[in-house]
């Protein structure tokens, strides 16, 4: 009974709402191409937002506003910035070792362009090649 009493003391302590005992971990980002050059293109408001996107998802959370992308691959997603202008980044989380970005662009019609779509479904499709060859 005094045991209980004084572990409801300790959970009441103002030092108990600062104590956090899950550990976060982290995946790094793989840039696969020029998609980092293309993502420092971008505004500095819309480089801010997809640095944070990018962040959440290499916590394994999703990202505030995105779809996925079966067309370029499986587990291919792209995040959705609106930030001075539309602004996509297609990635692919699904790999342990890596959140692997695959391609990053402005958005200037409604309908992503064939040519970014072809761009990511090649970079996905080298990843996918290039980890089977590894595994050998």
């Amino acid at each position: 009974m005094l045991r209980q009493k004084q572990h409801r003391e300790r959970l009441r302590s103002p030092l108990a709402n600062y104590i956090c005992f899950d550990m976060i971990t982290t995946k790094p980002l793989a840039w696969l191409g020029d998609s980092l050059d293309r993502v420092r293109e971008f505004s500095p408001a819309a480089r801010q937002l997809t640095g944070f996107e990018l962040w959440e998802v290499q916590q394994g959370k999703d990202p505030t506003s995105w779809k996925p992308m079966p067309t370029v691959g499986l587990g291919v997603r792209e995040i959705r910035a609106h930030a001075d202008g539309a602004y996509r980044v297609l990635y692919v989380a699904k790999f342990v070792e890596a959140v692997y970005v695959l391609h990053a662009f402005g958005k200037k019609t409604e309908q992503t362009a064939k040519r970014d779509i072809d761009l990511a479904k090649d970079r996905f499709r080298e990843l996918v090649n290039q980890r089977k060859r590894e595994r050998r």
